[in-house]
């Protein structure tokens, strides 16, 4: 089975290579310090702050082998792949609620650097899946925990 092509954009890419720089280079040493010192206290089958850096030591390789692991299954995506006739990837989108005529701002992003804080959402989401490949002004109608929306697409940016 082949892996997932994961496709980022540059900022994405950074983030997570400034994460896995962070974990190997700083978190790595510090929690293999917290293991020395806990070994140090003697008898480590009784030793909670052993087990918690164990705990977090095991954490952070799987997290380090799990970035990895998207960064090289990762494609940059360039402004060139970017659309502005219809939504993909990449895509900065404005969107009207139908029945309320709130209007939300949401850029289009691969699922490994979707973060709904700062209105990145993942094309993999119900409203991402919604309007993927959909050109202004159309209306998509998404299935939400709250409910049904219909949202009209405004415009389309790189």
């Amino acid at each position: 089975m082949s892996e997932k092509e994961i496709i980022l954009t540059k900022e994405g890419l950074k983030k997570l290579e400034d994460e896995l720089e962070q974990l190997k280079s700083v978190r790595r040493k510090e929690v293999a310090e917290r293991i020395k010192q806990a070994i140090e206290f003697g008898d480590i089958s009784e030793n909670s702050e052993y087990e918690d850096a164990k705990n977090e030591q095991a954490f952070i390789e799987g997290r380090i082998m799990c970035l990895e692991k998207t960064l090289r299954n990762s494609r940059l995506i360039e402004d060139g792949d970017i659309q502005t006739d219809k939504v993909s990837l990449g895509s900065k989108v404005l969107l009207r609620d139908i029945d309320t005529g709130k209007e939300i701002s949401v850029i289009i992003v691969s699922s490994a650097e979707s973060d709904p804080k700062q209105s990145k959402i993942s094309n993999e989401s119900p409203v991402g899946k919604a309007i993927i490949g959909q050109p202004i002004n159309a209306e998509v109608e998404v299935v939400v925990p709250s409910g049904r929306r219909v949202y009209r697409i405004i415009s389309i940016e790189k």
